[in-house]
Protein backbone atom coordinates (compact mmCIF):
# COMPACT_ATOMS: atom_id res chain seq x y z
CA UNK A 1 0.00 0.00 0.00
CA UNK A 2 3.08 2.30 0.98
CA UNK A 3 4.47 1.85 -2.54
CA UNK A 4 1.39 2.33 -4.68
CA UNK A 5 0.67 5.73 -2.31
CA UNK A 6 4.23 6.78 -2.58
CA UNK A 7 3.95 6.00 -6.35
CA UNK A 8 0.80 8.04 -6.61
CA UNK A 9 -1.55 5.52 -8.12
CA UNK A 10 -3.53 4.63 -4.72
CA UNK A 11 -5.72 7.34 -3.61
CA UNK A 12 -4.84 8.69 0.29
CA UNK A 13 -7.99 7.35 1.84
CA UNK A 14 -6.61 4.40 1.72
CA UNK A 15 -4.02 5.09 3.96
CA UNK A 16 -5.48 8.09 6.16
CA UNK A 17 -9.10 5.38 6.77
CA UNK A 18 -7.16 1.97 7.39
CA UNK A 19 -3.62 2.12 7.62
CA UNK A 20 -2.75 5.40 9.33
CA UNK A 21 -5.93 4.70 11.97
CA UNK A 22 -5.34 0.94 12.79
CA UNK A 23 -8.94 0.30 11.14
CA UNK A 24 -9.45 -2.74 12.82
CA UNK A 25 -11.92 -4.04 9.28
CA UNK A 26 -8.52 -3.56 7.22
CA UNK A 27 -8.93 -6.86 5.64
CA UNK A 28 -4.85 -7.20 5.21
CA UNK A 29 -4.13 -6.77 8.32
CA UNK A 30 -6.55 -9.75 9.42
CA UNK A 31 -4.94 -11.50 6.87
CA UNK A 32 -1.20 -10.63 8.25
CA UNK A 33 -2.51 -11.56 11.56
CA UNK A 34 -2.99 -14.84 10.97
CA UNK A 35 -0.13 -15.05 9.01
CA UNK A 36 -2.60 -15.44 5.47
CA UNK A 37 -0.06 -14.12 2.54
CA UNK A 38 -2.28 -11.73 0.53
CA UNK A 39 -1.15 -10.17 -3.11
CA UNK A 40 -0.05 -6.66 -2.64
CA UNK A 41 -2.96 -5.45 -4.89
CA UNK A 42 -5.43 -6.05 -2.41
CA UNK A 43 -6.72 -2.86 -0.88
CA UNK A 44 -8.09 -2.87 2.68
CA UNK A 45 -11.18 -3.75 2.23
CA UNK A 46 -10.82 -6.75 0.54
CA UNK A 47 -10.74 -6.23 -3.36
CA UNK A 48 -8.36 -6.92 -5.37
CA UNK A 49 -6.97 -3.59 -7.94
CA UNK A 50 -5.68 -4.86 -11.08
CA UNK A 51 -4.47 -1.10 -11.99
CA UNK A 52 -2.27 -1.56 -8.98
CA UNK A 53 1.02 -2.97 -10.44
Amino acid sequence: MKRFYQQGKLDRFWVENFCWVDNPECVRKKLEEKGIAHPDNMLPDGRIDDTLK
